[in-house]
């Protein structure tokens, strides 16, 4: 578990950006932009309709393959057991859902919730090519009404999904509401670097190399550019850590992988 102060953003060529949790009323981040909150998750929809065929490979990419063990790391701690019932939220491609898969068995399921049927529809199609097919049920489904009974599930994980919602606290808060009495809540994230020295060569690979590796091999530079910016104003460790708890979590902590470029929120329903 760790903690710290919150990092200042960066600034662009456009001047000083607003720091994470900045809000005007009815307003909200996309990127370093500031757009009305009813936009955003069009824009986003935008973004991953347009990287989905390439989503996976691009991770690859982008984190040197280190995405797989961090994902890993996510299920290990989720403590998931044979026969639970887990719901994985801005579940993309599937790769979080085929680790908890394994980990429920068939006398458990899995539920692949992505809000954009394109990479729902991407998801579905690699873990029946993967031959995951009993005990894998999808839905698409906005994070922040889910369409689930309350207690309904074990656990809930969400990778690198919170940044692009419009109002995480409302996210967080059904995450909460849908997750049984003991459950855990699990939030693999991008987040801050903890290794001041490192800031500007990470904002040099965030901010060229990024849009870079997006022109030529997804063929879209600005979704790239978007990511690198969305990083910079999502809640830092110590902020996203109070968020769970302003939602009714306990037991709240995170683990910082990569020196903090990204981290693992864990919080537990009493």
């Amino acid at each position: 578990m760790c903690s710290g102060k919150a990092d200042e953003c960066p600034r662009d060529a456009r001047g000083p950006v607003p720091g994470p949790g900045v809000k005007d009323d009815g307003y909200t981040d996309f990127g370093f932009e500031r757009v009305a909150e009813r936009d955003k998750q069009r824009r986003v929809r935008a973004v991953f309709d347009s990287v989905a065929q390439r989503y996976d490979v691009m991770n690859d990419l982008m984190s040197f393959g280190l995405h797989r063990l961090w994902k890993r790391f996510a299920v290990l701690l989720s403590s998931v057991r044979e026969g639970q019932d887990v719901l994985d939220l801005a579940g993309g491609t599937g790769d979080l859902a085929r680790l908890l898969h394994a980990q429920v068995g068939d006398r458990g399921s899995v539920t692949l919730a992505d809000i954009n049927a394109a990479m729902l529809h991407t998801g579905r199609a690699r873990l029946l090519d993967e031959g995951v097919l009993a005990g894998v049920r999808y839905a698409q489904a906005n994070a922040e009404a889910l369409p689930f009974a309350d207690a309904s599930f074990d656990c809930v994980t969400m990778g690198f999904g919170l940044r692009n919602v419009t109002r995480k606290e409302r996210a967080l808060g059904e995450m909460f509401r849908v997750l049984r009495p003991g459950g855990l809540a699990l939030v693999l994230e991008f987040s801050h670097l903890r290794a001041p020295l490192m800031r500007p060569l990470y904002d040099l690979y965030s901010f060229r190399v990024l849009p870079w590796l997006g022109r030529h091999v997804a063929r879209d530079p600005g979704s790239y550019r978007y990511l690198a910016e969305s990083i910079r104003m999502h809640p830092d460790q110590a902020q996203l850590a109070q968020m769970m708890r302003d939602a009714g979590f306990e037991d709240c902590e995170w683990f910082n992988l990569a020196l903090g470029v990204v981290a693992l929120h864990r919080g537990r329903r009493l």
